[in-house]
This record gives structure tokens, C-alpha cells and sequence, in this order.
């Protein structure tokens, strides 16, 4: 079940993000994220008017993963060009939720006039690439060394898909 999030919802996506970026390098963040500040990030968005999504379990209702956007940089000039973020748990990864998330905030943006949607993918997540690439989106732009992690220097590829 794929539904919108609500601040109740912060810890668990918090337990669903925090070990990406502790172990691994497919965010360049070091920092865990905390329910307070998702508290926050999901009351922001919403009222930005924003999607902000979460794929439940069918049966718990435990919090598989989550998709949200926002628009890509500040300023009246961005403001029809998004940039969105996905994490599901490891289980939950190969059973169509991430596509299905993806799916939904795409129609979210592009109902709220978004003209693209941009992701930034860490060169590490070789998974994300072709995740991507399979949901019509282009590599854009490699930024090499952008990101500094676990003493190593990784590429931020960023990729797009035009909404309209």
C-alpha cells in the first residue's frame, strides 16, 4: 500500500534510512537522520505542496520506504524543475514498490506543474542507475569527486526525466 506520509510516520523512516547511510555509500550523507527533523521535512513538503509518500506493508503496515521531492534549487527560476528522493528497505527492494513510488510522485509533480524531475544518484549505487534508466530517465550530468565519504571521494550522476 502506497499512501501519503504523516509526521507519525518519521521514525520509521528514519529506520528505513539510516542504514543506507551508514553503510553504505548510495547516500553521501553521514549524518543519521532523526524523527524530529523528518517530522519536520514531511510537514514542509506537504504544505509546499509536494508529495511526500510512503509503500506500507499490506499486512503489518510496517513502513517499507519512502518517496518525496522538492524543487531542485531555490528561486522562481527552478520552480517547475524537482528533485526527488527514494530509499526502500532492503527487503522490500524487487517487489515493485520502488517503481510504484516513483510512479506516484512523478504524477504528483507533474499534476502541481513540475515540467521535470531530476535524481541525484550516488556513482555507488550501480542498482539506482539502472532503476533509473528502466523509468525513462538519462544521465544528465556526471559531477565528478562531488561527494566525500568513508575517506573516499564518489560521482554524483544526476539523471532526468521530463514530466511534460
Amino acid at each position: 500500500m502506497i499512501r501519503p506520509a504523516i509526521v507519525l510516520d518519521a521514525q520509521a523512516i528514519a529506520d528505513v534510512w539510516n542504514p543506507w547511510i551508514r553503510d553504505t555509500g548510495i547516500t553521501f550523507n553521514a549524518v543519521d537522520k532523526h524523527r524530529e527533523d523528518l517530522a519536520d521535512l514531511i510537514v514542509t513538503r506537504t504544505k509546499a505542496g509536494h508529495g511526500f509518500l510512503v509503500a506500507c506493508d499490506d499486512d503489518t503496515g510496517a513502513v517499507l520506504g519512502f518517496a518525496t521531492y522538492a524543487q531542485f534549487r531555490g528561486g522562481i527560476g527552478y520552480a517547475r524543475t524537482m528533485e526527488h528522493s527514494i530509499i526502500l528497505a532492503p527487503e522490500a527492494r524487487g517487489k515493485g514498490l520502488g517503481r510504484a513510488l516513483l510512479t506516484r510522485i512523478e504524477a504528483h509533480a507533474r499534476e502541481e506543474g513540475a515540467h521535470q524531475i531530476l535524481a541525484g544518484v550516488s556513482s555507488e549505487n550501480a542498482d539506482g542507475i539502472k532503476f533509473h534508466l528502466a523509468m525513462g530517465y538519462a544521465e544528465a550530468a556526471r559531477i565528478r569527486e562531488a561527494g566525500y565519504k568513508f575517506s573516499r571521494y564518489m560521482d554524483l550522476v544526476l539523471m532526468q526525466k521530463f514530466l511534460s
